[in-house]
């Protein structure tokens, strides 16, 4: 045995430090809510702490473990928190927090059946049951990625593939140089992160069609160009500042009808298909070929699962292929067939613990929950001196104060509060501030706390003007 391996098996030192870092965990939770939300400009200064060289020799786990307990403890984000409306993150269900510890400790391959049983499983649970909540088509299948923006990759990456098949182009032969042309169909409000995908496929600038978006955010029915099989449109189940969904009903079937691709960005608003009060805003997104979604935004899963969901299995498995004599296939599900990775965690653990305790009924409560929430938030704000820029469909909310100097004086202030955060954007050309309400923990009296720092920064920044 090994000098290495002596020091890792001796006294049981797993358990010795597994039981210290829950013990630290425990104390971090048990505290997060009495905690400034965002590290003050001091504790950030203390991050220097890490700056030294790399060790010579093997360390001491307990001062290494108790190190980062206590940077943790300062200079952490607190997500969890509910007056946290940032870059639309969630909190995590205390379910999936647990079954992530388990995950973690079991520290599963998801790559295959063979890598891992119970994670093939319980991914194939995830796909039928997802399937079932987004009432998608019977042969949907679904891959496990780090967020949407990997997950939106997939989709456009099938996506090239069967509209390149349809004009007589197998890419994964010819490859993608001389293949057809293909023409990709955007909104100008697209995410930013979709266009990052077409650029590490292969498609530039002189492809995108550019559509219109009006005051809201959504792509403008008529100014969408004519569709053909050379196509691939992409629509937003949600726009990242005004939540927003693009008119599926009306567009989804013309294109169809023209055999172009549709691909759903959902990263945060996929989740209103689970809920009946949202049905005006979903209506036909089930007759897409493609969604992208994260269960850590909405749903509240730990982080990170991001979600392909796609109608067309062969597309989404060639697109990706994977090849080794060493591979063990299985007749049970190979997770990585759905993924451009190989080895990865097994993050379907979490989500089918949080699917499983939620149910239809759980997930539709806190899709509606969250929405009611934002629309308390904009009435709050109005009152106390903001104006709200968006209709409240889903969950997030555009405050201006009216000048573009007052506004981003004013975040600042309110990011510097520690009490509640949010972010900033530009919509429709003026500065304004963001609320995204993602946490099972937000309740109206925490937006009540979070109105009272609103309402100072503004009061101070307006004085002070």
């Amino acid at each position: 045995m090994s000098k290495l391996q002596k020091n890792m098996f001796e006294q049981a030192r797993t358990s010795v430090l597994l039981k210290q870092a829950c013990e630290d965990a425990i104390s971090y939770q048990n505290n997060s809510n009495q905690k400034a939300i965002y590290p003050s400009q001091h504790n950030l200064e203390l991050l220097s702490e890490f700056d030294t060289q790399l060790p010579e020799q093997m360390g001491d786990e307990n001062a290494i473990l108790s190190l980062l307990a206590k940077q943790g403890e300062l200079n952490t984000v607190r997500y969890a928190n509910g007056r946290y409306y940032g870059f639309v993150n969630g909190s995590s269900l205390p379910i999936g927090l647990a079954a992530k510890w388990l995950a973690d400790v079991w520290d599963q391959n998801a790559a295959l059946f063979a890598t891992s049983p119970i994670a093939a499983k319980l991914e194939s649970i995830c796909q039928q049951w997802l399937q079932q909540l987004f009432t998608l088509p019977p042969d949907t299948v679904a891959g496990l990625v780090g967020g949407t923006s990997v997950a939106s990759l997939c989709g456009l990456a099938a996506a090239r593939y069967r509209q390149l098949s349809r004009l007589g182009w197998d890419i994964s032969q010819q490859g993608l140089f001389g293949a057809p042309a293909l023409r990709i169909i955007l909104g100008t409000l697209t995410h930013g992160t979709v266009v990052k995908g077409l650029n590490i496929l292969g498609f530039g600038q002189q492809q995108i069609e550019w559509v219109e978006c009006d005051e809201q955010g959504r792509m403008i029915v008529d100014s969408i160009p004519p569709l053909d099989q050379s196509c691939i449109v992409v629509l937003q189940a949600g726009n990242v500042c005004s939540g927003a969904f693009d008119d599926f009903h009306s567009i989804i079937p013309k294109a169809k009808a023209a055999n172009a691709w549709v691909h759903v960005d959902g990263a945060f608003g996929l989740w209103a298909a689970a809920s009946t009060m949202f049905a005006d805003l979903t209506k036909s997104i089930h007759l897409a070929d493609s969604w992208s979604v994260d269960a850590h935004k909405t749903l509240n899963t730990p982080y990170d699962c991001g979600v392909i969901l796609c109608a067309d299995p062969t597309a989404l498995t060639h697109a990706l292929h994977h090849q080794g004599s060493y591979i063990q296939p299985s007749e049970n599900r190979d997770n990585m067939h759905y993924t451009p990775d190989m080895s990865r965690r097994a993050r379907g653990i979490e989500l089918w613990a949080c699917l499983a305790y939620l149910g239809r009924s759980g997930i539709a409560e806190l899709v509606e929950l969250l929405h009611e929430h934002a629309i308390y938030f904009a009435e709050q704000a109005k009152i106390a001196g903001f104006k709200v820029l968006n209709d409240v469909v889903f969950n997030q909310v555009i405050l201006t104060t009216g000048s573009d100097e007052v506004t981003v004086k004013t975040l600042k202030s309110i990011q510097d509060s520690g009490v509640t955060w949010c972010g900033g954007a530009t919509w429709m050309g003026q500065q304004v501030i963001r609320i995204s309400i993602c946490s099972w923990a937000t309740t109206q009296s925490e937006i009540d706390k979070s109105i009272a720092v609103f309402a100072d920064c503004l009061a101070k920044q307006t004085q002070a003007k």
